[in-house]
């Protein structure tokens, strides 16, 4: 049985999504050797992975001689924010405010990072 598409990027798409982010456009090839050695994963994979990001709808193709030539159609941004409202969909009965609790009481912020979340919201109100 498959596994269900899960809605956010998995560490392994991130992965990839990174480096599509940074070159712009890229075939399978020139993703799997931007990976550092170390980390490298299987040609294979990264074609099985850049297919299901295509699946979901992160990247399009085109033609390019014999190789497929990927372009993001999601941003950094695009993948950030569907995170974290599958996050506070899925641990925080959809509350934001139920979020900001848990990292104020959880989290070691520094008043400096208080600060700043305090900064985000008179922002956010006051339109600036």
């Amino acid at each position: 049985m498959a596994r269900k598409p899960t809605p956010t990027l998995t560490e392994a798409e991130l992965r990839i999504m990174e480096i599509i982010w940074k070159l712009g456009e890229a075939t399978v090839r020139d993703i799997h050797e931007a990976f550092p050695f170390k980390g490298r994963l299987a040609y294979n994979t990264v074609l099985t992975t850049v297919r299901i990001l295509e699946r979901k709808g992160h990247l399009s193709h085109t033609k390019d001689g014999r190789a497929h030539l990927y372009r993001p159609l999601s941003t950094r941004e695009d993948a950030r924010r569907q995170a974290v409202r599958h996050i506070v969909r899925s641990f925080f009965r959809g509350s934001p405010p139920l979020l900001l609790r848990s990292m104020l009481t959880d989290e070691d912020l520094t008043d400096e990072e208080i600060e700043q979340l305090r900064q985000m919201i008179d922002e956010f109100e006051t339109g600036e």
